[in-house]
């Protein structure tokens, strides 16, 4: 996990959503809803990263997903109530944070299962008609996974989700590539040493061959983490969250809204 993740500062704004519980999920989950006289039957997972479900920024744009794509948003904590702290993070103090006993706790084999089953719960819910996810660094590689041709026939034909979006992806494989089965977006930033020259590359050649809408955003100049930490003090940082962010919107207009 890169330790760029942490270089975060706080996006400006308050979140304005719920925290609530889903039927049939443990985790609490923060819920941010589309206008009040919206009549969306469409939902977005949003999976966060490293800084967790807590993060303002993740908040603001569950917020900003929720208004713009109109949709209700739903972010839940896959990280069984453990927060990295803000304040050394914010303050430097890298030293503080144990990286690789936090993967042992989060990882892959870990995390999954719970992820899935939330996916499960929405769709079992009965209240939406499409279902997209997104999700930045650890959430990257879990959309593709939601995306998977192995989930296709559940919820009764629709799968676990309808469309996909990431965003930096960390563990991401080539074989989550090429299992997806969904219209996938990425949102790629340049400079990237968990999502890498190697394998955007061998992403973008085989999501082409496999016959699914995909997008493909560069982001020249910035760094992981950039989506999500947008720090105005980075040049290019914070323009590069908000066309991420545009982007999402762009594609979960065009996906759930069909």
């Amino acid at each position: 996990m890169s330790t760029c993740c942490l270089r975060s500062t706080l996006w400006e704004g308050t979140p304005t959503g719920t925290v609530t519980t889903l039927a049939g999920a443990p985790n609490p989950v923060y819920v941010a809803n589309p206008a009040p006289t919206s009549t969306s039957r469409a939902a977005i997972l949003l999976i966060h990263d490293l800084l967790g479900w807590t993060f303002p920024n993740a908040r603001l744009l569950a917020d900003a997903y929720a208004r713009e794509a109109d949709a209700t948003v739903y972010l839940p904590d896959f990280f069984g109530g453990e927060v990295v702290p803000f304040e050394p993070v914010l303050a430097g103090r890298f030293d503080e944070i144990d990286l690789p006993a936090w993967t042992a706790r989060n990882n892959r084999e870990v995390r999954e299962p719970e992820i899935v089953a939330f996916a499960r719960a929405l769709r079992a819910s009965g209240e939406y008609d499409k279902i997209g996810a997104i999700g930045f660094c650890f959430g990257g590689w879990a959309v593709f996974r939601l995306g998977a041709h192995e989930f296709a026939q559940e919820g009764g034909g629709k799968g676990l989700v309808d469309c996909i979006s990431a965003g930096h992806p960390t563990w991401l494989t080539e074989k989550d590539v090429e299992e997806v089965a969904v219209p996938a977006q990425l949102l790629a930033p340049e400079l990237d040493i968990t999502f890498t020259a190697e394998m955007k590359l061998f992403t973008f050649s085989a999501l082409q061959k496999k016959g699914i809408s995909f997008d493909y955003q560069h982001l020249p100049g910035v760094m992981h983490g950039c989506l999500t930490r947008g720090d105005a003090t980075h040049k290019g940082e914070r323009e590069a969250m908000v066309r991420g962010k545009d982007a999402a919107v762009a594609w979960f207009r065009q996906w759930l809204h069909e």
